[in-house]
């Protein structure tokens, strides 16, 4: 199993906080560390994640400062661009960065961010995929037919050409079991998380995706790419590490409310958090944070985060992308890295079962 480190913050910087301090000082870290990847986001219009407007730009600063770690879309709101656009800018990362690359496409959630591209809204989810696969197409140097100003026809390739040959990819799922599969029938990796799903539920979606991706498998090797996003904060002794998070995770769930509910992949009845009462959003608030805390997250000591692992390992997971930005002090985040660091040499030796 392999461990990542994942952005997505809530921006509760001052105007004259250093708000990419902890992005630029994890990825060196993970660099010299053996992390596998720094994922970076695309949130728009909103304190939630509202830092990464565009992860190209942020993956550009990333491959300025790394040498070996991968540098992740996580992710590309497809339906917000257009294709040519995605492939231009990435393979300008990927020259930058010397071929470290992947792009996981979502399909977008929020309603508002589809300013950008109303038009789309309605379809994104077919969407999503059939940009996926012009962006793959253009990555190899083939062309996409488009119109241009005039309305005449034009087959367009990118420049400049990209380092990698085939860019990896994976598609991002909040759950639902149908976008699973539509993941594994691409060829395409999974990024998932925990909101609004269990262990054993993420188990058996894993299971749905690796058979549909078994076409795609090579042989002797098992079929697809999982990756998790958890909170991740590792200490020295359980209850610290609880208090210490408390706060921070607290206002970070709070903030991404609409988010949480919005997860509820086969909930058939839609909550506004507006219209709630206060009491009853501090009680799903401390109900969250007392799961993520107990049993979603690695949050904690470093043997309980070692069993975290485990599980996630039994369930199928590949890859454990850890959430660090969360708002625990920059400062606490980072001489808390050591654990980290530590816990990916046990995580390394696990093996991922074949679910």
């Amino acid at each position: 199993m392999d461990l990542s480190l994942f952005y997505f913050a809530n921006d509760s910087c001052e105007a004259d906080a250093d708000r990419y301090e902890l992005l630029r000082a994890g990825a060196r870290f993970g660099d010299v560390n053996g992390f596998s990847a720094v994922w970076m986001p695309e949130r728009h219009f909103h304190p939630f994640g509202g830092i990464y407007p565009n992860p190209s730009v942020t993956a550009a600063a990333v491959a300025q400062l790394t040498s070996r770690i991968g540098i992740r879309a996580g992710s590309v709101v497809a339906p917000l661009h257009h294709p040519l656009r995605i492939a231009e800018e990435w393979s300008v990362v990927d020259n930058l960065s010397g071929g470290r690359v992947g792009l996981s496409f979502a399909s977008g959630w929020h309603a508002r961010d589809f300013a950008l591209r109303p038009e789309n809204y309605d379809n994104r989810r077919q969407l999503m995929i059939d940009y996926l696969e012009q962006v793959r197409r253009l990555w190899r140097g083939e062309t996409i037919t488009v119109v241009d100003g005039v309305g005449q026809e034009q087959e367009l390739r990118i420049y400049p050409p990209p380092v990698q040959p085939e860019l990896p990819v994976w598609v991002t799922s909040a759950g639902g079991i149908e976008t699973f599969r539509a993941a594994g029938r691409s060829g395409a990796g999974l990024l998932t998380h925990l909101l609004g799903q269990s262990v054993p539920e993420l188990a058996d979606k894993i299971a749905a995706y690796r058979e549909a991706a078994a076409e795609h498998a090579e042989p002797g090797r098992r079929p697809g790419h999982v990756v998790l996003m958890v909170h991740t904060f590792v200490g020295d002794r359980e209850d610290e590490v609880r208090e210490l998070v408390r706060g921070p995770l607290t206002n970070y769930l709070r903030s991404s409310l609409g988010l949480v509910l919005g997860s509820q992949a086969g909930s058939a009845r839609k909550i506004d958090p507006a219209k709630m009462r206060p009491s009853d959003i501090d009680f799903l608030v401390d109900r969250s944070f007392d799961r993520y805390v107990d049993d979603g997250g690695l949050l904690g000591a470093p043997e309980k985060a070692r069993k975290v692992l485990d599980r996630l390992a039994d369930a199928g997971v590949d890859e454990v992308a850890c959430l660090i930005d969360f708002g625990v002090p920059t400062g606490q985040v980072l001489s808390g890295l050591e654990h980290l660091g530590e816990l990916r040499a046990y995580a390394a030796s696990l093996e991922t079962a074949l679910r």
